[in-house]
Protein backbone atom coordinates (compact mmCIF):
# COMPACT_ATOMS: atom_id res chain seq x y z
CA UNK A 1 0.00 0.00 0.00
CA UNK A 2 1.36 3.58 -0.06
CA UNK A 3 0.89 5.87 2.28
CA UNK A 4 1.97 9.30 2.58
CA UNK A 5 3.27 10.42 6.61
CA UNK A 6 2.81 13.77 7.71
CA UNK A 7 4.81 14.85 10.61
CA UNK A 8 7.07 12.28 9.88
CA UNK A 9 9.85 13.54 12.21
CA UNK A 10 8.20 13.81 15.09
CA UNK A 11 7.68 10.84 17.78
CA UNK A 12 4.89 9.20 16.40
CA UNK A 13 5.80 10.12 12.95
CA UNK A 14 9.50 8.46 12.76
CA UNK A 15 7.28 4.68 14.48
CA UNK A 16 4.62 4.99 11.81
CA UNK A 17 6.96 5.50 9.43
CA UNK A 18 9.57 2.67 10.27
CA UNK A 19 6.43 0.06 10.92
CA UNK A 20 4.99 1.14 7.58
CA UNK A 21 8.41 0.35 5.99
CA UNK A 22 8.72 -3.11 7.84
CA UNK A 23 5.23 -3.80 7.00
CA UNK A 24 6.16 -3.46 3.47
CA UNK A 25 4.15 -0.41 2.33
CA UNK A 26 5.48 2.33 0.61
CA UNK A 27 6.13 5.29 2.20
CA UNK A 28 6.15 8.99 1.36
CA UNK A 29 7.44 10.96 4.51
CA UNK A 30 6.75 14.88 4.01
CA UNK A 31 9.60 16.75 5.36
CA UNK A 32 10.70 20.14 6.19
CA UNK A 33 14.52 19.52 5.69
CA UNK A 34 16.03 17.10 3.26
CA UNK A 35 17.97 15.80 5.43
CA UNK A 36 15.38 15.01 8.25
CA UNK A 37 14.94 11.10 7.65
CA UNK A 38 17.58 8.62 6.54
CA UNK A 39 17.23 6.97 3.14
CA UNK A 40 15.45 3.68 3.33
CA UNK A 41 14.38 1.01 0.37
CA UNK A 42 10.71 1.58 -0.11
CA UNK A 43 10.82 5.42 1.73
CA UNK A 44 10.25 8.70 -0.63
CA UNK A 45 11.11 11.85 1.33
CA UNK A 46 9.00 14.47 -0.05
CA UNK A 47 10.84 17.94 0.92
CA UNK A 48 7.25 20.41 1.80
CA UNK A 49 9.21 23.41 3.37
CA UNK A 50 5.58 25.38 3.46
CA UNK A 51 2.23 23.40 3.76
CA UNK A 52 0.86 26.39 2.26
CA UNK A 53 2.81 25.21 -0.90
CA UNK A 54 -0.29 23.61 -2.51
CA UNK A 55 1.86 22.59 -5.46
CA UNK A 56 4.31 20.32 -3.41
CA UNK A 57 1.42 18.78 -0.94
CA UNK A 58 -0.42 17.70 -4.02
CA UNK A 59 2.81 16.09 -5.68
CA UNK A 60 3.39 14.37 -2.06
CA UNK A 61 0.05 12.80 -2.42
CA UNK A 62 -0.17 12.02 -6.23
CA UNK A 63 -0.88 8.08 -6.15
CA UNK A 64 -1.65 7.20 -2.43
CA UNK A 65 -4.23 4.83 -0.68
CA UNK A 66 -3.94 7.06 2.70
CA UNK A 67 -2.75 9.83 4.58
CA UNK A 68 -1.70 9.64 7.74
CA UNK A 69 -1.52 12.99 9.77
CA UNK A 70 1.02 13.14 12.78
CA UNK A 71 1.09 16.88 13.01
CA UNK A 72 2.10 18.86 15.83
CA UNK A 73 4.57 21.39 17.22
CA UNK A 74 6.36 22.17 20.62
CA UNK A 75 5.83 25.71 19.60
CA UNK A 76 4.33 28.50 23.02
CA UNK A 77 0.94 30.34 22.54
CA UNK A 78 -1.12 30.45 20.23
CA UNK A 79 -0.32 27.87 17.46
CA UNK A 80 -2.36 26.64 14.03
CA UNK A 81 0.24 24.00 13.23
CA UNK A 82 -2.85 21.27 13.00
CA UNK A 83 -5.35 23.30 11.35
CA UNK A 84 -3.82 24.56 8.88
CA UNK A 85 -1.49 21.73 7.88
CA UNK A 86 -4.88 19.75 7.89
CA UNK A 87 -6.79 22.53 5.67
CA UNK A 88 -3.87 22.30 3.24
CA UNK A 89 -3.84 18.07 3.33
CA UNK A 90 -7.60 18.29 3.26
CA UNK A 91 -7.28 20.42 -0.24
CA UNK A 92 -4.79 18.08 -1.71
CA UNK A 93 -6.44 15.18 -0.91
CA UNK A 94 -9.88 16.90 -2.89
CA UNK A 95 -7.59 17.19 -6.15
CA UNK A 96 -5.34 14.64 -6.53
CA UNK A 97 -8.63 12.08 -4.99
CA UNK A 98 -7.44 10.15 -2.56
CA UNK A 99 -10.31 9.76 0.31
CA UNK A 100 -8.41 7.29 3.43
CA UNK A 101 -7.03 10.15 6.21
CA UNK A 102 -6.09 8.98 9.42
CA UNK A 103 -5.25 12.06 11.53
CA UNK A 104 -4.12 12.35 15.18
CA UNK A 105 -5.47 14.45 17.91
CA UNK A 106 -5.87 14.21 21.64
CA UNK A 107 -8.26 13.04 24.19
CA UNK A 108 -10.06 16.34 25.37
CA UNK A 109 -10.64 17.64 21.92
CA UNK A 110 -14.03 18.26 20.75
CA UNK A 111 -16.74 16.70 22.42
CA UNK A 112 -14.19 14.49 24.88
CA UNK A 113 -13.61 18.25 27.04
CA UNK A 114 -16.47 16.78 29.38
CA UNK A 115 -15.41 18.71 32.29
CA UNK A 116 -13.23 15.67 33.74
CA UNK A 117 -10.09 15.99 36.04
CA UNK A 118 -7.80 14.94 33.14
CA UNK A 119 -10.05 17.42 30.54
CA UNK A 120 -9.28 20.20 32.63
CA UNK A 121 -5.79 19.76 34.05
CA UNK A 122 -5.24 19.03 29.50
CA UNK A 123 -6.61 22.59 28.66
CA UNK A 124 -5.32 24.24 31.85
CA UNK A 125 -1.84 23.28 30.30
CA UNK A 126 -2.10 22.85 27.01
CA UNK A 127 -4.90 24.87 25.86
CA UNK A 128 -3.37 26.61 22.82
CA UNK A 129 -2.86 23.72 21.76
CA UNK A 130 -5.85 22.09 22.69
CA UNK A 131 -7.90 25.01 20.66
CA UNK A 132 -5.95 24.21 17.53
CA UNK A 133 -7.00 20.23 17.59
CA UNK A 134 -10.64 21.82 17.92
CA UNK A 135 -10.50 23.68 15.06
CA UNK A 136 -8.80 20.59 12.57
CA UNK A 137 -11.31 18.26 13.78
CA UNK A 138 -13.73 20.87 12.74
CA UNK A 139 -12.32 20.89 9.57
CA UNK A 140 -11.99 17.13 9.36
CA UNK A 141 -15.31 16.77 9.86
CA UNK A 142 -16.69 18.65 7.37
CA UNK A 143 -14.74 17.27 4.76
CA UNK A 144 -15.71 14.78 2.48
CA UNK A 145 -12.82 12.19 3.50
CA UNK A 146 -12.87 8.80 4.74
CA UNK A 147 -11.65 9.89 8.04
CA UNK A 148 -10.62 8.75 11.03
CA UNK A 149 -9.91 10.91 14.43
CA UNK A 150 -7.42 8.96 16.69
CA UNK A 151 -7.39 10.63 20.36
CA UNK A 152 -4.73 9.65 22.07
CA UNK A 153 -3.73 10.57 26.17
CA UNK A 154 -0.21 10.78 27.25
CA UNK A 155 2.01 10.13 24.92
CA UNK A 156 5.31 7.85 25.69
CA UNK A 157 8.51 6.46 24.40
CA UNK A 158 8.02 2.91 25.22
CA UNK A 159 8.12 -0.53 22.95
CA UNK A 160 5.93 -1.02 20.53
CA UNK A 161 3.92 -4.07 22.56
CA UNK A 162 0.77 -4.20 19.97
CA UNK A 163 -0.86 -4.91 23.52
CA UNK A 164 -3.75 -1.72 23.44
CA UNK A 165 -7.40 -0.68 23.77
CA UNK A 166 -9.14 1.28 21.35
CA UNK A 167 -12.67 2.35 20.95
CA UNK A 168 -14.97 5.37 21.37
CA UNK A 169 -16.10 5.34 24.93
CA UNK A 170 -12.81 3.74 26.37
CA UNK A 171 -12.05 5.61 29.52
CA UNK A 172 -9.33 7.96 29.88
CA UNK A 173 -8.07 8.63 33.67
CA UNK A 174 -5.15 11.17 34.49
CA UNK A 175 -2.60 7.52 34.57
CA UNK A 176 -3.57 6.56 30.86
CA UNK A 177 -1.26 6.49 28.74
CA UNK A 178 -0.30 4.88 24.90
CA UNK A 179 2.94 4.42 23.53
CA UNK A 180 4.31 6.24 20.79
CA UNK A 181 4.90 2.80 18.58
CA UNK A 182 1.51 1.50 19.83
CA UNK A 183 -0.33 4.47 18.55
CA UNK A 184 1.91 4.39 15.43
CA UNK A 185 0.27 0.70 15.37
CA UNK A 186 -2.73 1.46 15.94
CA UNK A 187 -2.86 4.26 12.88
CA UNK A 188 -1.42 2.05 10.47
CA UNK A 189 -4.31 -0.90 10.98
CA UNK A 190 -6.40 1.85 11.01
CA UNK A 191 -5.27 3.36 7.17
CA UNK A 192 -4.46 0.19 5.92
CA UNK A 193 -7.38 -2.29 6.59
CA UNK A 194 -9.91 -3.02 3.71
CA UNK A 195 -12.76 -2.25 5.95
CA UNK A 196 -11.78 0.21 8.49
CA UNK A 197 -12.99 -0.43 12.24
CA UNK A 198 -13.49 3.26 12.99
CA UNK A 199 -14.74 5.09 10.06
CA UNK A 200 -16.19 8.75 10.73
CA UNK A 201 -15.49 7.70 14.17
CA UNK A 202 -13.30 9.37 16.83
CA UNK A 203 -11.71 6.59 18.75
CA UNK A 204 -9.39 6.85 22.08
CA UNK A 205 -6.47 4.52 22.72
CA UNK A 206 -4.51 3.64 25.45
CA UNK A 207 -2.12 0.85 26.98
Amino acid sequence: MKIVVFGATGGTGRETVAQALAAGHDVTAVVRRPDALQPHPGLRIALVPDLNDAELVDDALVGCDAVISALGTNAKGPVSVCTDGVRSILGAMTRTGVRRLVVVSAHGAAESHDGSLYSRMLWAMLGDKMRDKDEMEKLIRASTADWTIVRPPALKNKPHTGTYRAGTDLRIGLTSAISRADLADFLLREATAATPAHLHQTPRIRN
